[in-house]
């Protein structure tokens, strides 16, 4: 598949690999967006050195690395290094001695250090001294959040400070959907969003795959044998430290349960002991942590946690409880099961569609779902930046296109509704409805009893 968006991310690397005077850059993001990817494109770019890490003791990862730097320096491979301040001065002043300046990329850096725990200090004094005196780019990678924030964000890190750029690789952005699959558009394109999400490499399964939608789904997922129907248990299991002691929450909040006490109940463990966990599943990239539009995250306790990723709501509505059932399944009979799930997958991806891409529409901030206590929930609510205008909106995944006689009575129970109690807004905005729909049918105007109706087209242009 063709290498896809990621330029704002290549042109900050481009412009630290062309500087001259060498310097760090950090790069993080889950596994699975196309970090490795990007570094490769950029490596390859710039003639330069990559090399990744794996879980090899500490004398075979040198080994490993010198042996890679050989390509770039002939030789260097020729030395069995004691340790790692050893390899990495010699690296310096070869580079020096043959005007390499990189760039050079260490990627899944946590596997390193935990087999060495003394290499963040020898890359803290290589980086200040031998280094910058040789002018080198360097790049150091890992999917590990938690651990590359240790080394390198937080205060009291042994790198902190010392990188010239700071990336996070987050997954693609649905406007680039169209670009992997040609001709996308509609329900189609929010179909593919509901079963892939924004990784690329589902996009690059999925790609290869053959036959419809579902029959993709039921190849790659829902058979034993499919490329992803491990996936989940694998990505926690590659996570450094492993993460596989989070999946009850996973399963929990998968199964439709979203608030604190009740994801406690299910997973059998005290309140108190989940502020650690969900927050790494949320550094993670897997859960978000949702609150009414308007409140606060730290003042309110109406916190909802969701799944973040649509692969992730698919496999845990469809996959986790129905894994000895689709042991035995006919294919007939696995997307039988897909169809009864999937148009609330579909519309729970539509919502937050509607929601991420609501800055497409105009001037608004950031939007957000609202509810409280019995009052009527809404789907999608924003401000203007000024605070004048207010918009209120409703998400219908409806598998066929909308007509005018369906849209009727949705807009008149829109306006009829009451509108939400918004404490941080001005006393009387100006209130702008909206119906969100994948699809017009033809002839239906844009606006209907004073609601204006967008479609997937409008949150994401062709």
């Amino acid at each position: 598949m063709l290498f896809l968006n990621r330029t704002d991310e290549l042109s900050r690397l481009d412009r630290l690999a062309r500087s001259g005077d060498g310097g760090l850059a950090v790069i993080s993001g889950r596994r699975r967006v196309g970090k490795t990817r990007l570094l490769l494109e950029w490596t390859r770019r710039h003639h330069g050195l990559y090399f990744v890490a794996d879980q090899s003791s500490a004398s075979l990862q040198r080994r490993y690395f010198a042996q890679a730097v050989s390509t770039r320096l002939p030789g260097f491979g020729d030395v069995d290094y004691p340790d790692w301040r050893a390899l990495f001065a010699r690296l310096a002043s070869e580079a020096k001695l043959r005007k390499f300046k990189g760039p050079l990329v260490i990627d899944e850096l946590p596997y390193l250090v935990l087999s060495s725990p003394e290499l963040p200090s020898v890359l803290q004094q290589w980086l200040d001294h031998d280094a910058r005196e040789a002018k080198l780019t360097v790049a150091l990678a890992g999917s590990s959040q938690r651990m590359m924030q240790g080394l390198v964000v937080d205060g009291a890190a042994p790198l902190f400070g010392r990188a010239r750029e700071v990336l996070e690789v987050l997954p693609l952005a649905p406007r680039w959907l169209p670009h992997a699959f040609k001709g996308l558009a509609g329900s189609e394109l929010l179909a593919t969003w509901t079963a892939w999400g924004g990784v690329p490499r589902y996009w690059e399964l999925a790609h290869a795959a053959r036959g419809r939608l579902g029959q993709r789904i039921d190849t790659l997922v829902l058979d034993p044998m499919g490329a992803l129907h491990h996936e989940p248990d694998r990505l926690l299991l590659e996570e450094t430290p492993s993460a596989v002691d989070l999946r009850p929450l996973l399963d929990a909040i998968g199964a439709g349960i979203h608030r604190l006490s009740e994801i406690a109940a299910r997973a059998g463990r005290p309140v108190t002991s989940l502020a650690r966990p969900l927050e790494r599943l949320i550094e993670l990239g897997l859960v978000r942590r949702e609150v009414p539009f308007g409140e606060a995250p730290r003042q309110t306790k109406r916190s909802l946690y969701r799944l973040a990723d649509p692969f992730f709501r698919l496999w845990f509505r469809v996959v986790a409880p129905q894994r000895g059932y689709l042991a035995v399944a006919t294919p007939k009979q696995r997307q039988a099961l897909l169809a009864t799930h999937f148009p609330a997958l579909v519309g729970s991806a539509f919502e937050e569609l509607c929601l991420r891409q609501v800055s497409a529409l105009g001037d608004w901030l950031p939007a957000g779902r609202w509810w409280q206590g019995s009052a009527p929930e809404w789907d999608v609510v924003s401000s203007s930046p000024d605070g004048q205008r207010l918009l209120l909106g409703e998400a219908k995944a409806w598998r066929k296109p909308a007509t005018v006689e369906a849209l009727v009575p949705e807009a008149r129970r829109l306006r009829a509704r009451p509108m939400p109690r918004l404490t941080a807004m001005k006393a009387a905005p100006q209130v702008e409805w909206a119906l969100f729909v994948p699809e017009l049918a033809p002839r239906v105007p844009e606006v209907i009893e004073g609601v204006r109706v967008y479609t997937v087209a409008d949150l994401v242009p062709p």
